[in-house]
Order: structure tokens, then sequence, then C-alpha cells
């Protein structure tokens, strides 16, 4: 039997409840708002070299130009951070080499990634439209902060959620925690029906500052790449008509660990602060073992529903760096635009770990709309991609709605 290309067209992608199939599958997870958030500053890259050498004190011309380097081949355009000069003159102790700082780290993260949050999770609410009594669940996704009790518990405390919300807190992950939280809150709004869960994601990169040293080449690679924000977004099933939104559907998740590569990406939390160190082997880890994982993933499609055809799919891939973009790419045979979301993405925000992945999303909803009103057809099926520290890969397959 010949397969026929999984697309759709919608006839109405404002939001509201005009539109064609396909519908929400019964019991299924669907993404219902999202929203996101960013610190006040704004750092254009073409700025930064100048600002993080004068900031830090450094005065070794041959770093300073392979900074030049990293920051034009990043592809990133623009960031936003919670580090200011305001910040560096409460506390130099973070731009002198060796200081123990720790402390005062978590003192300027620990409130930055919980009031990202609550403004990203306001932004979905408004988006959403319904009120914050009605979030049953919460899953709080954090690498820049540690305390008990964790953000999760501050964060439903400002947003004014019920205190039996159930809180789940995910420490730690990277890159790839965007997507795990994905996975919990499916499982979360699948096995409790009626319920509506809240996933937000926070971080910033106040923990990894520090003055650049040759001994510490990652840093460089950090300062021209990683940015700062929030995102949040409400999961639920059985979307209620004429009430809710849904845009897309989670059909199917798995992780997956690549044994003998826990080295590759590797970070600790000492007294200076955290420390990373990225292998060079990391596109390549990826792209021997991609194929063979989206192959998972498509096979999970429900209903009969034969996919084969990358280009057939639609991607949401989060953008680690421009390298691993383009081993993905190549080694999957997609054409230039596929992955054009998470290229914009990395461009306008730089990566922001486990953040990215929703402005992936943000970018994919916009795009559909231009899309819809250039009478084009859409991909309905697609898949949502992250890797992190394992090295460990997280997957998603997703259905436009």
């Amino acid at each position: 039997m010949q397969q026929t290309k999984q697309t759709f067209l919608l006839s109405n992608y404002s939001g509201s409840s005009m539109r064609q199939s396909p519908t929400p599958t019964p019991g299924t997870a669907t993404v219902l708002a999202m929203g996101k958030a960013f610190p006040k500053q704004v750092l254009p890259q073409e700025s930064l070299v100048e600002g993080y050498f004068r900031d830090t004190n450094c005065q070794d011309s041959a770093m300073k130009e392979k900074l030049e380097r990293l920051c034009k081949n990043t592809t990133v355009k623009t960031r936003y951070t919670v580090m200011s000069k305001e910040i560096l003159d409460n506390y130099p102790e973070l731009a002198t080499e060796g200081s123990p700082t720790i402390k005062q780290r978590f003192e300027i993260a620990n409130p930055a990634v919980v009031e990202m949050a609550t403004e990203a999770s306001l932004a979905c609410f408004k988006e959403w439209g319904r009120p914050a009594s009605e979030i049953t669940h919460m899953v709080y996704v954090s690498s820049s902060e540690v305390r008990l009790p964790g953000g999760d518990l501050y964060l439903a405390t400002q947003l004014g959620l019920r205190n039996d919300v159930g809180r789940i807190m995910l420490y730690f992950l990277g890159c790839y925690g965007g997507v795990t939280g994905l996975r919990v809150a499916k499982d979360i709004a699948e096995n409790n029906p009626g319920s509506r869960v809240l996933l937000t994601t926070s971080e910033t990169t106040i923990l990894g500052f520090r003055p650049p040293n040759k001994a510490r080449p990652y840093d460089l690679v950090g300062a021209a790449l990683f940015g700062d924000g929030a995102a949040a977004i409400v999961i639920g099933t059985d979307p209620i008509p004429d009430k809710e939104s849904p845009f897309m559907e989670l059909n199917y998740a798995i992780q997956q660990f690549l044994p003998g590569t826990h080295n590759v990406i590797d970070g600790c939390l000492t007294e200076e602060g955290i420390n990373f160190k990225l292998g060079r082997d990391l596109p390549q880890k990826i792209e021997d073992n991609i194929e063979e994982f989206c192959k998972k993933l498509m096979s999970k499609a429900k209903d009969g529903t034969a996919l084969k055809n990358y280009n057939d799919l639609f991607w949401a891939v989060h953008p680690g760096g421009p390298a691993i973009l383009n081993r993905v790419e190549t080694t999957l045979g997609l054409t230039s635009e596929k992955l054009e979301c998470s290229r914009r993405a990395l461009m306008d925000y730089g990566n922001v770990s486990s953040n990215t992945i929703f402005y992936v999303m943000e970018n994919m909803r916009e795009e559909t709309k231009k899309k819809v009103e250039r009478g084009e057809v859409v991909e309905e099926w697609g898949l949502g991609l992250a890797f992190g520290p394992g090295i460990t890969f997280e997957g998603i397959l997703m259905r436009r709605i």
C-alpha cells in the first residue's frame, strides 16, 4: 500500500474552535497554552566580548580572539541575562578567579529563577484563559538553583496555587530537562483524568559566570552560547470545548542514555560555582545514535499511521549548538527548513538549557499560522528531541491538532 504524506490543512488557526481534523485523541495529553519570560538585561552578541573581558578584568588577547571566533560560530544574535552591573558591583568576587562564591551565586540565582518562572507562568495562564486554581499538578525544572524547600514551593506560593497541588521538582538535568518535563507532565495528565499540569522551566547562567582561564576552555563556549530565561506550559487531556485551545498532542515519550558516555558532558558544583566540560565528540555521538532513536519514536504513532519519511514530519529539536543541529539535519537528510524553528530560537535567545525546546515549539506554532494563512499544508506528526548529560536522549512523538 502506498504511504500517504501525513499533512493537514487548518481552516482557522487563530486559537478558536473552528478547525478541520485532526481532533484531540481522548485521554491523550495536549499542550493547552504556553508562556515565556526573560531577564531585563539584553545581551547583543556583538557586544559580548568587550563586556565580558571588561567585567572580568581579563587582558589575555589570545583568549579574547578565541571568544570572538566562538561568538561568530554559535549563530547567536541576542541573549538575555540575569547578570548586571549592579550584581557585579554588589558581588565583585564573582569576577575574581578562585573565589569561593557558591553561596553568593545561589543568593542571586534562587530568587531570579522563581521570578522568571512566575512571569512565564502568568503569561501562560493569560493565554490559557483559566484560573490558577484549576492547576492540579506542577512540574518544575531547573539546573540553576539548589535549596530546601525548592523553587517549586516558592513558585506555587507566588502563583497562588492550591496548597494541595501535586509538585514535582526536576533538578540538574541540563539541556534535556524540558522534554523530560513534557514526559513527566504527560504521564501525570493521562493518569489523573481531569487534571491540569503546569510545567515550568527556569534557568540562569549565574552559577557558571567566572573569569576566562586557559585551563578551562569550556568556559568560553558557555560565555558564547548560553542565555537565561523561563518557559511555562499547561498540559491536560480532553480539552474543554470552547474554553481551551490545544495545539499539540503528546503521543509517546521515551528516554535513552548511551552507555559509556557519562563523561562527554560533565558538570559539578564547586565552591566557585558550576564547572562544565563538553567533549568534542558530542556531535558525533549524537550523529551515531539519532536515527535509531527517531525510528523508535516514529514506530509508536497511533491508529496504524506509518511514519517513515523524516521530511514528512515537523521537527522541534533542542538547539544545543549549530554543530548538533547540522549533524541531525545531515544524518537524517532533512531539508533546510525543517530545523529553521530551532535555529531561530538559538539565534534569538541562545541555548537556554531546559527552556529552549519551548521557544522552538512557540516558533513552530507561529510558523503553522503563517502556513495556514498562505494556504499551505502543515505536517500532522513530528518529533521533539533534546540531548544532555548522560549522554541522554529525550524524545517525544507529537501531533498537531
